[in-house]
């Protein structure tokens, strides 16, 4: 039978009203070379404003994990670029690279055709290694990183070692591509403290039906090609200033992936700890994560100027006004 309703449908329409509400406006770039990103740009770019861009997780696409609780903040102060990253969205290739440094150079040369030079990067998750691999590649380009509950230090030997839920990428990949509600429960009760109770199974399917079916081979393939011979020593330091926020209760990259890349960095990196909070922590504390990317993003309003008035009625005294 025809499905004449789609609650994630219905929902995906709204997130496109809202981004187009906070000024921005859908663009598909033809990159030549078989790969087709789709990007959210300013419709109006000022030149004044620095240049963000929000790379996303795995799970739907950039709208549902940058959503109105993020994007409406932003765009007061910046000019803010939200791409679907290869195989998301409507973004796909048909070269076979497979690597977060295939989609860093994607990304780069979607901001190149919008005549961005000089940008932040936002990495959420998956989106962490991007952003990582987009510092390390366009160091000139790139000012600033926020990596967001990222393993940019993971190890391939970490999942044999028992660091993590699962014990193999075959195992990871069908969780975090749930094909099933049973595996979309098990992936909420990974990513939240408090995960969703008694959400119908109807509306986990249409989910899945909608977010989850398309490119789910390829998708397994950026898994596997995430960790397959990943050494802590083979990774770059990037020189950037750097931020990294993790939840503290992260079953999905456990919070000592968060301190490993705090120690790779060194003193150029801070870290911030969300507390009763987990992967999904941009969902469970929007607010405070905002909060914290807003101290490292924007620079501290200055003081109040002294100013020197002459007081006529004191014999011509100045009186300091602030």
């Amino acid at each position: 039978m025809t499905k004449c309703f789609s609650f994630t449908a219905s929902r995906n329409w709204c997130l496109r009203s809202s981004f187009s509400s906070s000024g921005l406006r859908s663009t598909v770039t033809d990159l030549g070379d078989g790969t087709v990103i789709h990007c959210w740009v300013p419709k109006t770019r000022k030149e004044i404003r620095p240049n963000l861009l929000l790379l996303h997780g795995f799970g739907a696409n950039a709208m549902w994990q940058w959503g109105p609780d993020i994007i409406p903040r932003f765009v007061r102060h910046f000019n803010v670029y939200v791409p679907d990253l290869v195989f998301f969205g409507d973004s796909y290739t048909t070269r076979e690279d497979r690597s977060d440094s295939f989609q860093a150079q994607c990304v780069y040369r979607v901001m190149e055709t919008n005549s961005v030079k000089r940008m932040t990067v936002v990495g959420l998750s998956y989106g962490g290694f991007v952003a990582y691999s987009m510092a390390a590649q366009f160091k000139e380009a790139v000012e600033r990183v926020v990596i967001c509950c990222a393993g940019v230090c993971l190890e391939e030997k970490d999942l044999a070692e028992g660091l993590f839920p699962v014990k193999n990428l075959e195992d990871a990949a069908d969780i975090l591509l749930p094909q099933t509600p049973e595996k979309m429960k098990e992936l909420m009760s990974l990513t939240f403290v408090k995960p969703p109770v008694k959400t119908p199974n109807c509306i986990l399917v249409d989910f899945i039906d909608e977010m989850c079916s398309e490119h789910v081979k390829e998708k397994k393939e950026l898994i596997h090609a995430l960790a397959k011979d990943r050494k802590l020593s083979e990774i770059p330091k990037i020189p950037q200033p750097t931020m990294i926020i993790w939840g503290d209760k992260d079953q999905v990259f456990p919070l000592e992936l968060g301190y490993r890349l705090k120690r790779h960095l060194g003193d150029n990196a801070v870290m911030v700890v969300i507390k009763n909070t987990g992967h999904a922590y941009i969902v469970e504390k929007p607010k405070e994560f905002y909060k914290h990317l807003k101290s490292f993003l924007l620079p501290l309003p200055p003081p109040p100027t002294a100013t020197a008035t002459t007081n006529h009625h004191n014999n011509g005294s100045l009186t300091l006004a602030t």
